[in-house]
């Protein structure tokens, strides 16, 4: 008999999501004042993610969570920035979301 694994204890197929035991952290490599916000692809175990908005005074913190919700589907007050505050390098989690949700929003984006 084959034992079954739960989706959020199996490993992501991309570097950069690990499921926790409130949902998924997506580890991101954060390039603020891009001339558009997109998702630029996997950079040393991270996603790349160009955002327009400057990074003082949180604004490009904001813009994060407003795009990784807006490629999700979830709400913004599901992300919260664990660790990166004031860097490029953030750990972002998003509560309330599979491992597989993500994978899926990230697998239409990423090639």
């Amino acid at each position: 008999m084959r034992k079954r694994t739960s989706s959020n204890t199996s490993p992501s197929k991309y570097p950069f999501l690990e499921a926790t035991a409130k949902g998924v952290l997506i580890r991101v490599r954060l390039q603020p004042r891009s001339s558009r916000n997109q998702v630029e692809g996997i950079h040393q175990g991270s996603v790349k993610i160009r955002l327009t908005a400057p990074p003082v005074e949180g604004e490009a913190n904001r813009a994060l969570i407003e795009f990784l919700s807006d490629i999700t589907g979830l709400r913004k007050s599901a992300f919260t920035i664990s660790s990166g505050h004031k860097s490029r390098d953030k750990a972002v989690e998003a509560e309330g979301l599979g491992l597989t949700a993500v994978e899926k929003a990230f697998s239409e984006i990423l090639p």
